[in-house]
């Protein structure tokens, strides 16, 4: 039962310091209710060099549909980080 509330206490603490780093950072939390979007990760490695010797060959829509496979970002997410890394 003790238990129990310390750790319900440093969850509110947690959640105290959370708000805090929010605010600071002018990041509002979603409404209650509103489905929250996933954030597509951002390919490192080994699939950020594919994507380059794509790009480096010209294979620009390649590179857009391997981002696309790696991250399952939509379309104009896709289009828009490969041209942000290769804008040519």
């Amino acid at each position: 039962m003790f238990a129990n509330r310390r750790l319900e206490r440093k969850v509110d603490a947690l959640h105290a310091k959370l708000d805090l780093i929010m605010a600071h950072l002018g990041i509002e939390a979603p409404a209650p209710g509103v489905p929250v979007r996933a954030v597509p990760s951002v390919p490192h490695g080994d699939g950020i060099a594919e994507i380059d010797a794509l790009l480096m060959q010209g294979r620009k829509i390649h590179a857009i549909k391997r981002y696309r496979e790696l991250t399952g970002c939509g379309l104009k997410e896709a289009k828009e980080a490969v041209e942000r890394r290769y804008p040519y």
